[in-house]
């Protein structure tokens, strides 16, 4: 089992700790955060221990669980593999991309290894169909959430869409070509509702819109490819994939067929793909367990994270022209 501390005791810092006590693959040593007053009732209240100082915690730890502010990101995770320690880090990696590219930098240096929370991607109706999804040509993205004052501090790209962007950039075997995006903002300093358009040079294009002052939750992504189409609704964890075949010669009485002005016969399947419950962020933090035990890569890593922060950062910067 891997000795794991955790920084940060906020609402998903408390969701980490209990996960991470509960864990076969990992002993949870303790927590730091900055508030100790606060952090002395969560000890008390949960019977976690806690530490007064972040070098304690480290010293006493194999691995770090970054879950404090994002401003704050690219300091805990230098300071952590500084000390040789392997570090999970909440999304986004870091504030910038240069704090993002250093913690890569540090991470080879030190040889530790990173693994960056996109959660979606151990979303299980995402893992039921992501090995149907093959060169996907069009992608569309819904992901709206109703007001919550946490998480304004930032823009709803970094925010909400970034789930998406990781997601897109995990299934795209292409290199972004161009992008363009118009944010609003409603009653936040920074945008609340966002749309964006990413050209990939493979000819690929995603269009995703993120809001958070929306009257209903939704998280839904749908793919779209030659012969197929594959809806996953991240939030309710459903999938369903249509797919199209040459039809049969003598078509069955229920067989649905479509013909189109060449002439060309096609059956369409529908099909819903098995969806194992799971907890995703639970699966997130022991994968990365078992690529440190088995000197694997981890499944988000954190080049991966920078990249999906780059463009959430183009999306921003489309913004401000």
């Amino acid at each position: 089992m891997l000795k794991v501390g955790v920084l940060g005791a906020g609402h998903l810092g408390k969701i980490h700790l209990r996960l991470l006590q509960q864990s076969e693959k990992y002993e949870l040593v303790g927590f730091y955060d900055e508030n100790q007053e606060y952090a002395q009732k969560i000890a008390k209240e949960f019977g976690y221990t806690n530490f007064t100082t972040i070098a304690k915690l480290i010293h006493a730890v194999d691995v770090i669980d970054i879950v404090t502010p994002t401003l704050s990101h690219y300091k805990c995770a230098r300071a952590a593999i500084k000390s040789g320690k392997h570090v999970f880090i909440e999304k986004p990696i870091s504030n910038t991309i240069e704090e993002a590219e250093e913690i890569i930098a540090l991470a080879n240096e030190y040889n530790v290894k990173g693994q960056v929370g996109h959660v979606e991607r151990f979303n299980p109706a995402f893992i039921a169909t992501k090995n149907m999804i093959e060169n996907p040509m069009f992608i569309e993205t819904h992901r709206l959430a109703e007001f919550n004052p946490r998480g304004t501090d930032v823009p709803v790209v970094l925010d909400l869409m970034i789930h998406d962007i990781d997601v897109i950039l995990s299934v795209v075997n292409s290199k972004v070509k161009n992008i363009s995006a118009s944010g609003v903002s409603v009653i936040s300093e920074t945008p609340d509702i966002a749309n964006a358009r990413i050209e990939f040079e493979n000819g690929c294009v995603a269009n995703l819109t993120a809001s958070r002052i929306s009257m209903k939750n939704m998280r839904k992504t749908r793919f779209f490819q030659k012969d197929a189409y594959i809806s996953v609704d991240f939030l309710e964890k459903k999938c369903e994939v249509v797919k199209m075949k040459d039809a049969p010669e003598v078509p069955g009485d229920f067989d649905m067929i479509l013909q189109n002005a060449e002439g060309v016969k096609k059956q369409i399947y529908f099909s819903n793909p098995d969806v194992t419950q799971n907890n995703a962020i639970l699966d997130e933090l022991e994968t990365f367990a078992d690529a440190i035990n088995n000197n694997t890569t981890p499944i988000v890593t954190l080049n991966q994270a920078t990249e999906a922060l780059r463009v959430a950062y183009q999306i921003i910067d489309c913004f401000k022209k």
